[in-house]
């Protein structure tokens, strides 16, 4: 299967799931608005949510991958199953025993996360109740992860891909349930919406070891012991989770830092849903598909594939990403508005959010990139270089967003997080190219200045839109009428960036049929 087309597969599955995910959030967003209750949730949901997109999202796998990968094609399946269910193994141990100290030690965490719900008793009590409702779900995702990485080494990449949405449904279950029962804007949403998680959790952990089973790796327990298999796993590990999950460390120093500003937490929140759309359709897709493809060409020895494969999927994704990225500048406020303007979330909160949310978007292809150039890294089974330079953002992210925080508020520390995520991106293309280990090529050379030129001049003509439209996207127009004009908006710049694309040759029908042919 080509690059493009294993990419497109989990790119259909997480749109399923981030559609959903809009659902929810919607739904979220008119129960609890940005009051206390739902920054209790926000707050609550970031630690569990933090592993999944550590594990969920590639970093997990940045070391597993590679290693099952050699022992699949090298010592056969039996080794590859041995060396899987070792790491099972090890890895529940350590989560068990730290699940366990977690949930004793709550409070504590929650005050670590969100100092500035300190001030307000019932609302750190809440936080610290919803953090241990929703704490298992860390559990269930690592695993998860695990077993991901055994299908997407086999190139099944469907179920893994499709398992988030089950997170989804359960968690939009429980808000119509809370609706019916009355509870909107009580905590009794809150405590029904993390309980939803860890039961989402269970539920996407029995769907990837039913995949696992099918594809004769029904993987069993072991006693935990450290193998040389699981020294060398912990290795890579360790500085692959801190590498690939840069952006949800610089995503917990926000919410740190925000916790001192009423309903900062929520607005980031929502704007962080936002951006996550394009950045899960296309980022985290070609990570997932690209470090499997980048080590089995390595193996092989086939250098230039490993140069041919970064490429075309850093044109496939800036093509994608950057028009994006320019369009939610453009407009972020409509987006907002349409989406979550409704119930308990008021316009103050579509203005907050819609800031925050331009200032996440600036950051949009950098954070991409820096899941195109990860996988040249962890597939030499190098995890070290990128941690520094995770370091490096971290760093640049916490410094940014003290020195913002006191002007600009919220969205002084989205615009920290989006400059990290540049530095951070810069370090790794920089690196890997000095290296030799990629080079663009021709045709990138080529389509990468037309992509940002024609992203430019669609960006001009949605800023024009979106002014001329503007009082169209007031409370007191029909929502069918704002649902229409924004997707006429969308709609129309979108035919703008195609339009051009085609008449600059960026996009032909050659270069389509050739990336759908591509192996």
């Amino acid at each position: 299967m080509s690059l493009l087309k294993s990419a497109a597969t989990v790119s259909s599955f997480t749109l399923l799931s981030r559609i959903l995910g809009f659902v929810r959030d919607i739904l979220m967003a008119a129960a609890l608005g940005a009051g206390p209750v739902a920054e209790a949730f926000v707050v609550a949901f970031r630690f569990p949510n933090l592993f999944r997109r550590f594990f969920g999202e590639g970093a997990f796998n940045s070391a597993f991958v590679p290693l099952f990968a050699k022992r699949l094609e090298g010592d056969g399946p039996e080794a590859a199953r041995r060396f899987a269910e070792e790491a099972l193994s090890g890895l529940l141990f350590v989560l068990l025993l730290f699940t366990g100290i977690a949930e004793l030690a709550m409070p504590l965490f929650v005050w670590m996360i969100a100092p500035g719900f300190a001030g307000d008793p019932e609302k750190f009590d809440l936080t610290v109740l919803l953090t241990r409702l929703a704490f298992p779900y860390l559990l269930c995702m690592s695993l998860v992860a695990l077993l991901g990485g055994v299908l997407n080494s086999l190139h099944r990449f469907a179920v893994a891909a499709a398992a988030p949405v089950a997170l989804n449904v359960v968690l939009i279950a429980v808000l119509l349930l809370a609706r019916f029962m009355g509870w909107n804007g009580t905590p009794a949403t809150g405590i029904a919406l993390a309980a939803g998680v860890s039961l989402a959790g269970f539920v996407q952990l029995a769907m990837l070891w039913a995949a696992a089973a099918r594809q004769g790796f029904a993987l069993r327990l072991r006693r935990p012991r450290m193998t040389d298999g699981l020294r060398r796993l912990v290795g890579l590990g360790i500085p692959g989770v801190v590498a690939g999950g840069i952006t949800q460390f610089n995503l917990v120093i926000s919410t740190i830092i925000a916790s001192l500003q009423p309903s900062a937490p929520a607005w980031l929140y929502y704007a962080d849903r936002v951006y996550q759309f394009p950045l899960g359709m296309v980022g985290v897709a070609i990570g997932i598909v690209l470090l499997p493809d980048i080590s089995r060409r390595l193996r092989a020895g086939d250098h230039e594939g490993v140069h041919d494969s970064q490429n075309r999927a850093l044109e496939f994704a800036m093509f994608l990403t950057v028009p994006a990225a320019i369009a939610l500048m453009a407009m972020p406020h409509p987006v907002v508005e349409v989406m979550f303007e409704r119930g308990r979330f008021t316009p103050a909160d579509t203005a907050a959010t819609s800031a925050a949310l331009a200032a996440f978007a600036a950051g949009l292809p950098a954070f991409v990139l820096i899941k195109i150039f990860s996988p040249g890294f962890f597939a030499r089974e190098d995890t070290a270089t990128p941690m520094k330079f995770a370091a490096v953002s971290v760093a640049i992210n916490i410094a940014g967003a003290l020195a913002l925080f006191p002007f600009l508020g919220h969205v002084g520390i989205a615009l920290a997080t989006t400059a990290a995520s540049w530095v951070n991106a810069w370090l790794l293309g920089a690196t890997l190219s000095r290296r030799g280990d990629w080079r663009p090529d021709a045709r990138a050379r080529r389509n990468l200045p037309r992509i940002l030129a024609v992203s430019l001049v669609m960006g001009v003509v949605v800023l024009a839109m979106d002014t001329a439209f503007r009082d169209l996207f007031m409370p007191e127009i029909p929502f069918p009428v704002r649902l229409g004009v924004l997707a006429g908006m969308v709609l129309a710049g979108a035919g703008v960036y195609l339009a051009l694309s085609w008449i600059t040759g960026t996009l032909s029908r050659d270069v389509l049929r050739r990336a759908l042919r591509r192996g």
